[in-house]
């Protein structure tokens, strides 16, 4: 990728020399981009089956390349921001947390493969998925309290 000015004066990305994308452009799509992954990471807080973290991680790359102010206001958002701290400097997540987690995880899992999926196929996705994100939590170091 290259920067160029365009004719109007504007900073663009250019891509294999051919498409010339305005920086302004790209700013505006990260910046809305971010925002969706707050509004997903949100839900996350309620719905046990959509992780919370990744998305405000991805909303926090998303607006560091687009907007300091956004990334600011996350970073130090009192909800939000204690999730992306204690995961970009590795403290970890509370022991409670990851238990309810991983319950929440296998009881919404077990009971949608029980009674909503009658796909063996999509019962075995959803298995394979329940360790998968099982094995990362428990992965993730156990911090005994968040400040």
């Amino acid at each position: 990728m290259i920067m160029n000015k365009n004719n109007e004066g504007e900073n663009t990305i250019e891509s294999r020399g051919t498409n010339k994308i305005p920086k302004r452009l790209i700013r505006v799509v990260l910046i809305i981009a971010g925002t969706i992954f707050v509004g997903l990471g949100v839900l996350g807080i309620f719905l046990p089956l959509l992780p919370t973290t990744p998305f405000l991680l991805l909303a926090a790359a998303c607006y560091a390349r687009s907007s300091e102010r956004f990334y600011n206001w996350l970073l130090n958002n009192k909800w939000f921001g204690r999730y992306i701290k204690n995961y970009r400097e590795g403290k970890g997540i509370p022991l409670k947390v990851k238990v309810l987690s991983i319950s929440l995880l296998w009881i919404t899992i077990i009971f949608s493969a029980a009674f909503i999926v009658h796909n063996v196929f999509i019962r075995v996705i959803l298995i394979i998925i329940a360790i998968g994100v099982t094995i990362h939590i428990r992965s993730i170091r156990t911090k005994s309290n968040i400040k």
